[in-house]
């Protein structure tokens, strides 16, 4: 459970409206969306198989990637959100898409997760969603305590960049605002977002019709970046440093860095800062 006097972690409405998000999402699942969800999810677990695995998805969102673990032949998948909008959005798309398979979507918090309750997992899978909960370190703690041994802990974050400061005020600010306001600021980063493709060479047009990331849809992902309030961000040396502390081995890992990163050892983070994946196993 939760420690000491936070319980405001638990509550969703200090978070942004995840949930809302990934209704609207969810309408347009499809075959196609099916297929780059289970893509994205063997290209993390490389050559481990999910067959006959128990796989525990922490924020759950649309249940996408839940659906894409049980497809790829995990025995039971648990689905979890502290968002009951993505509870619902969960169950339902799980009912159409995968009838008669072996799951469960439950409305709660990672702190609200335990060995002694909930059990151990094959695999614990947390793609962009730790670094919203309010409190990165402990979600991390409670999230790997999960992790079953020979398990595989798969998770991605934020990666810190020089203009986190700034994006944890905008997230803040625009988590609370009207939805006339988030469009408004939607507008404007996106006709930033167009010239600063331009100047790379590449067109906007072509950006969005490629963008098959996991399944995911470009606008979509937008509303969640801008508004993705509770905020943290993390470098991979410091992911190291802490599942080497949760007894925690590095299996792979796939990380962003841009050419100003390279040059400068930490990207500027304009435009956000993206998702760093990794993949750790308990040995």
């Amino acid at each position: 459970m939760v420690e000491g006097p936070d319980e405001s972690l638990l509550n969703a409405e200090s978070h942004f409206a995840f949930g809302e998000n990934w209704a609207s999402y969810a309408r347009g699942i499809g075959a196609a969306q099916i297929a780059d969800a289970e893509s994205g999810l063997r290209r993390l677990l490389g050559d481990e198989p999910l067959t006959g695995k128990r796989f525990l998805d922490i924020g759950c969102g649309s249940g996408l990637h839940a659906l894409a673990a049980l497809r790829l032949g995990a025995s039971e998948v648990v689905a979890v959100d502290i968002d009951p909008a993505s509870v619902a959005t969960s169950r339902a798309v799980l009912a159409k898409h995968a009838p008669g398979t072996r799951y469960a979507v439950k409305h709660a918090s990672v702190f609200e997760l335990d060995s002694a309750s909930w059990g151990q997992f094959d695999v614990v899978y947390s793609w962009g969603v730790l670094h919203h909960t309010g409190n990165l370190d402990r979600a991390l703690r409670s999230a790997a305590a999960l992790v079953a041994p020979g398990g595989l802990f798969v998770f991605a974050l934020y990666r810190r960049t020089l203009s986190c400061g700034i994006w944890k005020l905008e997230k803040r600010w625009y988590a609370h605002a009207g939805p006339g306001t988030q469009k408004m600021l939607r507008i404007m980063y996106l006709t930033l977002f167009r010239a600063g493709l331009r100047v790379t060479g590449r067109r906007f047009e072509d950006y969005v019709s490629g963008y098959r990331i996991r399944g995911m849809d470009f606008h979509h992902d937008v509303h969640d970046w801008l508004g993705g309030f509770p905020y943290e961000s993390i470098s991979p040396r410091d992911v190291e440093r802490k599942m080497t502390e949760l007894a925690l081995a590095q299996v792979r890992t796939f990380t962003r860095q841009g050419w100003f990163g390279r040059l400068f050892g930490i990207d500027h983070g304009v435009f956000g800062s993206g998702c760093d994946e990794y993949i750790y196993s308990r040995r």
